[in-house]
C-alpha cells in the first residue's frame, strides 16, 4: 500500500498500559467512525505496514485506545510511539454537497461567478491560517481562500467548483 492511496488518520501519542495498549490522537471531526477497525497501516521508517487490531475504543473525546495483535508489552508498544496511522482512501466517508476532501478536488476547475473560468486546482495550501486553493491559470498561480462564503457549488460530475470571490481578487494575479 502506498501513502498516496491512503489518508492520514492520526498519530500514536503514548502508551496506555503495561499490556502493550497505545493511545492514538485522531485527526478527524468524527472519531467514532474509526473505533471498530480491524486493521490499520502504520508508517514505520517510510513504509506502510499493516497492523491488525485486537481491540479498540474511544478514550476521552479524540483519542483512540488501541490494542494491536502481537504487541503485548511496553517494550513492543514503545517501538510504535510517534508513528503515523493511515487508512486506504476508500475508508473515508463520502461527503456530499459543498463539503470535500482536499485530495478529492485536485484537478477540478474553478469558475468564478464574476470572472468566469479561473483555472485548475493544482494543490491545497493548508499551511496558512486559512486554507487556499492553489490554481494554475496558464502558468500563473492564483490563490483563493477556501472560505465557505466564497464556495457556491461543488460539482463532482463536471469536476468544477463555482466560487463567488470579492471583486478584483483574481485580477490581482493577472495584471
Amino acid at each position: 500500500m502506498k501513502k498516496e492511496d491512503c489518508f492520514y488518520l492520526g498519530k500514536i501519542v503514548k502508551k496506555y498500559s503495561f499490556k502493550g495498549e497505545l493511545l492514538a490522537k485522531l485527526d478527524t471531526d468524527e472519531p467514532e467512525l474509526y473505533d471498530n477497525l480491524e486493521a490499520i497501516f502504520i508508517d514505520l521508517r517510510g513504509n506502510l505496514i499493516p497492523f491488525f487490531i485486537e481491540s479498540s475504543q474511544l478514550h476521552k473525546s479524540d483519542l483512540l485506545r488501541i490494542k494491536f495483535e502481537d504487541i503485548d508489552n511496553e517494550a513492543d508498544a514503545e517501538t510504535l510511539l510517534k508513528s503515523e496511522l493511515y487508512l486506504p482512501l476508500e475508508f473515508l466517508p463520502k461527503l456530499k454537497g459543498n463539503k470535500f476532501y482536499y485530495h478529492e478536488v485536485i484537478g477540478f476547475t474553478i469558475k468564478d461567478s464574476n470572472f468566469g473560468d479561473v483555472g485548475v486546482i493544482k494543490a491545497i495550501n493548508d499551511a496558512t491560517a486559512q486554507a487556499l486553493f492553489e490554481i494554475d491559470r496558464n502558468g500563473i498561480e492564483i490563490l483563493i481562500p477556501m472560505n465557505d462564503e466564497f464556495i457556491v457549488k461543488v460539482d463532482r460530475n463536471t469536476k468544477t467548483i463555482e466560487v463567488n470571490t470579492p471583486e478584483g481578487l483574481i485580477d490581482l494575479y493577472i495584471q
